[in-house]
C-alpha cells in the first residue's frame, strides 16, 4: 500500500507581515544590474547587494488593488520558500514591501534548463543527465516530505547554477496539502508536462503529478531538449501520451471514467519502444522512466524511490552524497 505524508496545515494566506521589510530603504542595498525576464507574477532582474556584493535576482511583483495589496499568491510563495530550506530549491533571502511594490529577493543561478538546452546542439552529456534528474528528484523529494506539491514543474522553473547544481525554482502555483488536496484548480501544470489524470480534470492529487511532470523532464533531457508531449491542446495531449503508451482502461485505472472532463479516446496499442524515443538511455534509465510516465496516478514511483532506482548506482558519489 502506498503511503503518503500525514497531512499537515501551513499558515498559507495569513503569513506574518513581520517576515516582510516594510521600508524603501531597504531596496536601496540592492543594485539593479539587467532585466531577466518576466516570472509567473512579475518581473525579475538580476541585482547586486551593495553590502555583500553578492549577486541575486529581485521578482517584482505585481501587486492587486484590494486594500491589503499584497496577493495571496505571493503570501503563498513566501510562505512555502520560508519551509523549504535545501539545496536543491531556490533560497529566498528577503521579502522587501513598500506602498505598491513588493520584492522578493533569491538567490541568483546562471539560467535555466529551458536556456541551458538552447545552448545545446542537439547532444548531452549523459553524466549531466543522472546529476541533473536526481538533483530534481532530491528536490522533490525534500517537498514531498515536507506535504507540499510544485505543481508547476517545467524546464523554465529548474535553475542551474555555475556549479552544475539543479534548483527548484518559482512555487508560485505550489501549495502545502493533506492528502487528498480538495476542489484546487485542475489549472496549475503547463500543458506539456501535464498528467493524464489532471487533464481530465482530477481534483483530488497528490505528489504523483510532480512525478509525471519529473518523467517528462527526465526524456527531454535524455534527448537534449526535445520535449516529449508538445501537445497543442488538452485532446492533442492526451492522444500524443496515449499513443505512446497505449489508452488506458478502467482495468488499468479504475474511476478513470468518472474524473470531470473524462472522454473516451481509441484504444491505441503502443507505437514506439522507449528505447526509440529516447534511444540515448540505457536499459535501466528507460526503466526509471516507464515507471515514472504512468498514466494510472496511483501507479507511478515516488520520488524516494525514483532516488533508489538502479539507475542512479554509478553515480557520482559526490553528487549522491551531498549535504543538503
Amino acid at each position: 500500500m502506498r503511503k503518503f505524508p500525514t497531512p499537515v496545515t501551513f499558515p498559507l494566506l495569513s503569513v506574518s507581515m513581520s517576515t516582510i521589510s516594510d521600508s524603501v530603504f531597504a531596496m536601496q542595498k540592492y543594485e539593479k544590474l539587467e532585466k531577466i525576464g518576466e516570472g509567473t507574477y512579475g518581473t525579475v532582474f538580476k541585482a547586486k547587494n551593495r553590502e555583500s556584493h553578492e549577486i541575486v535576482a529581485l521578482k517584482r511583483v505585481r501587486l492587486d488593488d484590494d486594500d491589503e495589496g499584497v496577493p495571496s499568491s505571493a503570501l503563498r510563495e513566501i510562505c512555502l520558500l520560508k519551509e523549504l530550506k535545501h539545496k536543491n530549491i531556490v533560497r529566498l533571502y528577503d521579502v522587501l514591501h513598500s506602498d505598491k511594490k513588493l520584492t522578493l529577493v533569491f538567490e541568483h543561478c546562471d539560467q535555466d534548463l529551458k536556456k541551458y538546452f538552447d545552448s545545446l546542439n542537439g547532444d548531452i552529456d549523459l553524466d549531466v543527465v543522472k546529476s541533473f534528474m536526481y538533483q530534481l528528484l532530491r528536490g522533490l523529494a525534500f517537498c514531498h516530505s515536507h506535504n507540499v506539491l510544485h505543481r508547476d514543474l517545467k524546464p523554465q522553473n529548474l535553475l542551474i547554477n555555475k556549479n552544475g547544481e539543479l534548483k527548484l525554482a518559482d512555487f508560485g502555483l505550489a501549495r502545502a496539502f493533506g492528502i487528498p488536496v480538495k476542489c484546487y484548480s485542475a489549472e496549475v501544470v503547463t500543458l506539456w508536462y501535464r498528467p493524464p489524470d489532471v487533464l481530465f480534470g482530477a481534483k483530488l492529487y497528490t505528489t504523483s503529478i510532480d512525478m509525471w511532470s519529473a518523467g517528462c523532464i527526465f526524456a527531454e533531457l535524455a534527448n537534449a531538449g526535445r520535449p516529449l508531449f508538445p501537445g497543442s491542446d488538452v485532446d492533442d495531449q492526451l492522444r500524443r501520451i496515449f499513443k505512446l503508451l497505449g489508452t488506458p482502461t478502467e482495468e488499468t485505472w479504475s474511476g478513470m471514467s468518472q474524473l470531470p472532463d473524462y472522454k473516451p479516446f481509441p484504444l491505441y496499442q503502443p507505437n514506439m519502444s522507449l528505447s526509440q524515443v529516447v534511444p540515448k538511455l540505457g536499459n535501466r534509465g528507460r526503466d526509471l522512466l516507464q515507471r515514472l510516465l504512468v498514466c494510472n496516478p496511483m501507479g507511478r514511483m515516488s520520488a524516494d524511490d525514483a532516488m533508489a532506482h538502479a539507475y542512479f548506482s554509478d553515480l557520482n558519489p559526490a553528487i549522491k552524497n551531498e549535504r543538503c
